[in-house]
């Protein structure tokens, strides 16, 4: 009990945007997987992928030449130039997800 209301409960804009990402995220699910134990499906888990090396974070997954040789990790710029348009970013890409054009996605 004396920790009872220590924690903080999301604002309704939050819970707003939650939702929102969460809707928009289900369009990856059908490639992804994001649990911490997943595996790989036709595209890698992506689980913890910020912050991680662009191309190299599942071993076993079989990245494209290009998505390799863009060096770097994952950070929120380059993710988001990723999911706008993922074969502006990398030429010849697998990744068969066109792009959220929406910047509001």
């Amino acid at each position: 009990m004396a920790l009872a209301g220590c924690g903080s409960s999301p604002d309704a804009g939050t819970t707003s945007q939650i939702a929102s990402g969460e809707r928009v995220f289900r369009r990856c699910t059908a490639c992804h997987t994001i649990g911490q134990y997943a595996g790989d499906t036709d595209g890698p888990n992506l689980y913890a992928v910020m912050g991680n090396p662009i191309g190299e974070r599942r071993p076993r997954f079989s990245y494209t030449a290009g998505l390799k040789a863009l060096g770097g990790n994952w950070d929120a710029k380059r993710m988001d130039v990723w999911l706008t348009n993922p074969r502006k970013m990398v030429p010849g890409t697998t990744m068969a997800f066109a792009g959220l054009p929406d910047p509001q996605d």
